[in-house]
């Protein structure tokens, strides 16, 4: 078995399409070190691209001192997932080799079921992921929302935020709008 496959995936249309996909990607040797917001910036501008190219929309992201996590939604029909990590963990790792870094050799995954999907369950996770730093101590508890290095990044809403009065619904709004004009490439039906 190559050793860049030790972790077991699901068949590939367990990625493709609607799928809603949990995405940890961990610092080789969990080296710590690299987080700064310079690369928060190259990490946003990087996951934005990956959006548009794949076609996802990255409802939450939380960078720790060695790890990331990321919950991602196929957008479209032709979605897939793994392609577009594969594309993520390139570009990154580039960002990060210059500076001495890179990510372990595979990323781990959690596919969502059917039953997580509800907005309810959603909630759950997302809140989930930006409380990591809550556990790790690096923030007091409840303050999770002002965590630097935490968002959403959704192709074409540069201000859409999480944890505003208004974001939870402007964000299925949003995720409706990108679906439905397949990334802004097609006439909104809704508007006449």
């Amino acid at each position: 078995m190559p050793q860049d496959d030790y972790l077991k995936r699901l068949c590939p249309g367990a990625y493709q399409g609607e799928s809603w996909v949990h995405w940890s990607l961990t610092m080789d040797g969990r080296a710590t070190g690299w987080l700064d917001p310079r690369f928060l910036y190259r990490f946003r501008e990087i996951l934005t691209h990956t959006g548009f190219r794949h076609r996802i929309a990255c409802l939450v992201y939380c960078l720790m001192p060695d790890h990331v996590h990321m919950l991602w939604h196929g957008l479209a029909d032709d979605s897939d997932q793994r392609a577009a990590t594969s594309f993520f963990r390139k570009q990154t790792n580039l960002s990060l080799k210059r500076i001495g870094f890179r990510w372990q050799l595979q990323a781990y995954d959690r596919v969502l079921r059917d039953t997580e999907v509800e907005q309810t369950e959603l909630r759950a996770i997302v809140e989930y992921i930006v409380r990591n730093p809550e556990r790790a101590g690096l923030i007091d508890h409840k303050r999770f929302a002002s965590y630097a290095y935490s968002g959403c990044r959704l192709p074409g809403f540069p201000d859409l935020r999480l944890f505003e009065e208004d974001s939870w619904p402007r964000l299925w709004r949003a995720l409706s709008y990108l679906k439905r004009t397949d990334l802004f490439h097609v006439a909104d039906s809704k508007r006449g």
